[in-house]
This record gives structure tokens, C-alpha cells and sequence, in this order.
């Protein structure tokens, strides 16, 4: 039975960090299913001039990540009756990234305005792995009280905050974004080599 992994894009800034866990995962050999958000269309267009649309997703896709699409399924943002949206389907877990504060905010409280974070509460109810990755910063009270609330729900809260300790203070951006996903996929138990690891030794790079 297909048992994918399930990657929500919403329309926080940082969509970079959502094409590193996607090809993470890919290379694992792991099957994903992805929902983009209606606003990460909007922020993906402005952050890489990439498109998505429902009708072509299979070619857009495949440009935006710049790699074979493997085991790699597209559920509409908009279609609530997808598998993503029942506990009933068999997803092995689930990352939110980047989590934008709209999209924190409705799955803690269980909004389900879009597939995104109907699959993301299903997936807390269903107590699987879920990883939420919030990038804007500062924060508000109102945020830090939604992140709670997520935790007490049982995710993992990854705030995009890239250590420098694998690749030093002149890391590329690409480094930093491979950090993050290395740390997701981490999360969600996955093998991978997108990150130097800490030695416990100063200096070895």
C-alpha cells in the first residue's frame, strides 16, 4: 500500500525550504503527496518566477523542483474531498513548510479553510508525525499562543532558524536552506545527507 509522506506549501516567505524536503524526501525513495496553498502560489511566483497550476502540475512541478518527479502526487488546495482530508487515507505523516501565521493559526484551531490544514489536523488526530516550520519572525503573542497549541497537539515545531555549525559563517543560502530540511526530515525520521552533523570537535567541517 502507498504510504506517502504529505508536504503542505503555504504562503509564508521560504518556499526554498519546501523544495529541499521534497527532494529529500524523493531521494530517500519515499513517496510524497503535495498541497501548495493558494497564497504559496503567489509567494513561490515571487521567490523563484515558478508557476503552479492544478490542470498542468505534473510540468510545473517538475520546473520548480528541477528534478524527476518519482513517486510525487498534487492534491488541489481547494479540494476538501481529496484523501489528504480523511484519517481514513494512509499518509505516514506530515510537514508544513513554511508555515505561514494564518496557516499556524488554523490548524491549531482547527479552521480547515483549505486542504493544507484540514490534512494537517487530520494527521495531528491521527496522532502521525506532523512538523510545522514557521518562518516569519517577530512573533506575536497570538502566534507563540497557536505554536503552543500545536505542540500540546502533538507536533514538532521547527522554526525555520539555520544552525552554522556545518558549514560556518560563510555559509551559501542553499547550505542554510539544506540545514532546515535536514532537520525536518530528521523530524520525521528519515535518512539523509543534507547536512554536516556536530562532531563534538570545534572546527571539523
Amino acid at each position: 500500500m502507498r504510504e506517502p509522506w504529505i508536504v503542505g506549501v503555504s504562503g509564508a516567505s521560504g518556499t526554498p525550504y519546501a523544495r529541499a524536503v521534497i527532494g529529500g524526501l524523493l531521494d530517500a525513495g519515499e513517496s510524497v503527496d503535495l498541497v501548495v496553498s493558494r497564497a504559496a502560489r503567489l509567494t513561490l511566483l515571487d521567490e523563484t518566477g515558478a508557476t503552479i497550476r492544478d490542470a498542468h502540475w505534473k510540468d510545473d512541478v517538475a520546473a520548480w523542483l528541477g528534478r524527476d518527479l518519482g513517486d510525487l502526487a498534487y492534491w488541489p488546495a481547494g479540494d476538501l474531498a481529496a484523501g489528504p482530508s480523511s484519517g481514513s487515507y494512509p499518509a505516514r505523516g506530515m510537514a508544513v513548510v513554511p508555515a505561514s501565521t494564518a496557516a499556524c493559526a488554523g490548524i491549531a484551531i482547527g479552521l480547515s479553510k483549505d486542504l493544507l490544514q484540514r490534512a494537517a489536523e487530520v494527521n495531528l488526530k491521527e496522532r502521525r508525525r506532523t512538523v510545522v516550520v514557521p518562518r516569519e519572525t517577530p512573533v506575536t503573542r497570538s502566534h507563540l499562543q497557536h505554536l503552543i497549541a500545536l505542540i500540546d497537539a502533538g507536533a514538532v515545531v521547527l522554526p525555520a532558524s539555520p544552525g552554522f555549525y556545518g558549514s560556518g559563517a560563510d555559509a551559501t543560502a542553499q547550505q542554510l536552506v539544506d540545514f532546515i530540511a535536514g532537520k525536518v526530515l530528521d523530524s520525521l525520521g528519515v535518512a539523509h545527507t543534507l547536512m554536516l552533523r556536530w562532531s563534538g570537535r570545534i572546527g571539523e567541517r
